[in-house]
């Protein structure tokens, strides 16, 4: 499916969403890159990959996940109706595995012997590590020494997986580090190996690729919306670092102008600070990990240094979709601190029961701010990315519980 937003493809043949997106990479790179575009484009149209995706995704993932309607949540707010897509119900527990799937398959295809990939939170390599033990080939993730203490359990679980995990202490420690890593390893054999990155970033086919697999999300919550209210939602909310399940929540919606679509990024300890990955909010336009994106930078040019209290959303860059769609103002996107990210991790737990990864907290908590603004019949539904079972001992050691 080709998508388009005011008659501009997203994207188009060369990559680029309107000035972001495209290849800005070295020949060598760009040459491996329009291989894995060329085997994309062939085998996500065959038959036989859509019905092993489609039978994946039903009887592997868990999906449709459900769309959940916060009861408790909303009548203890007051105002809007709140709703909650349920992809931490996901198998391996986020949005992840849609996309891990996918690569995992096309790496398959085109008969690579390595599978490359950085993580942040661990969600990603876990994933990524999941569909490479389904599939066959061996997986490498490349994570920032600061993310690995932070998310102990899916560093084991990535072990467990058999993954080969290779610690990142350059820089920050963090995701920008482990995806600089990432790359070097993966220049090393382009021909073998694939680098199969884990949002909706890098240069061309990726931003793309994992939009395609992560649409999914929106085209539930389209369906499930009109199934349970005869109507779309009035408002789709989703957090953004790199941007893979925002863009995956807002895709189907993007014509649907009476939809508002919210993405929330990290205000960390405040936008006043410099402890903040607020990229959409603060940045400006420039390039990053080969693509034309928003990116968070010194005077220099260099990327800064960033902070969120959610490892899957500490990242200077942002998709090349996203920045497009801040450009034409048919997202609003906003932030939440790390402080308002606790409330609303520690809120949810305890009102419904549902502990949500960091990272999700800052859509929760978006709502959990507007929804008393609003009238009783909007309703919002907030994309929970991930579970919370990562985080879990961090917020503990945190809050002193």
């Amino acid at each position: 499916m080709q998508y388009q937003i005011n008659g501009i493809a997203l994207p188009n043949e060369d990559g680029f969403f309107g000035a972001y997106g495209g290849q800005f990479i070295s020949p060598e790179l760009k040459q491996a890159m329009d291989e894995i575009n060329i085997a994309y484009e062939e085998i996500r149209h065959t038959e036989a990959f859509q019905n092993e995706l489609k039978d994946l995704f039903a009887h592997y993932v868990g999906r449709p996940s459900p769309l959940f309607y916060a009861k408790r949540l909303s009548n203890q707010l007051g105002g809007a109706q709140i709703y909650l897509k349920r992809e931490d119900l996901n198998h391996t527990g986020a949005h992840k595995i849609n996309h891990c799937l996918g690569e995992a398959l096309l790496a398959k295809y085109m008969g690579k012997t390595k599978v490359i990939a950085e993580t942040g939170a661990g969600q990603h390599g876990v994933a990524l590590a999941t569909a490479c033990a389904l599939v066959g080939i061996p997986c490498e993730i490349h994570m920032g020494q600061v993310d690995i203490e932070k998310e102990h359990p899916n560093v084991v679980k990535m072990k467990i997986l058999g993954a080969k995990l290779i610690a990142v202490t350059r820089g920050t420690a963090t995701l920008k580090d482990a995806v600089d890593s990432a790359f070097e390893e993966y220049l090393k054999d382009p021909k073998n190996y694939i680098y199969a990155i884990g949002s909706v970033v890098g240069p061309h086919p990726f931003p793309k690729m994992v939009r395609d697999f992560q649409a999914i999300i929106g085209d539930e919550i389209k369906l499930q919306s009109q199934d349970r209210f005869g109507v779309n939602p009035d408002y789709v909310v989703a957090c953004v670092g790199g941007g893979s399940n925002a863009v995956g929540s807002f895709t189907a919606f993007l014509n649907d102008p009476e939809v508002k679509l919210v993405g929330v990024e990290p205000a960390g300890h405040g936008l006043d600070t410099d402890m903040h990955s607020a990229t959409l909010t603060l940045g400006k336009p420039s390039q990053l990990h080969g693509m034309a994106c928003y990116v968070l930078e010194d005077e220099q040019g260099e990327p800064l240094p960033v902070h969120s209290i959610a490892s899957g959303l500490d990242y200077p860059g942002v998709g090349p979709q996203h920045s497009l769609l801040k450009d034409l103002g048919r997202v609003e996107y906003t932030s939440a601190t790390d402080q308002e990210c606790l409330d609303a991790f520690m809120t949810l737990s305890r009102v419904e029961g549902i502990v949500p990864a960091l990272e999700s907290a800052h859509a929760v908590a978006w709502a959990m701010r507007e929804a008393p603004q609003l009238s009783q019949d909007i309703k919002i539904v907030v994309t929970v990315s991930g579970r919370g079972d990562k985080d879990s001992d961090y917020v503990a050691a945190k809050l002193g519980l």
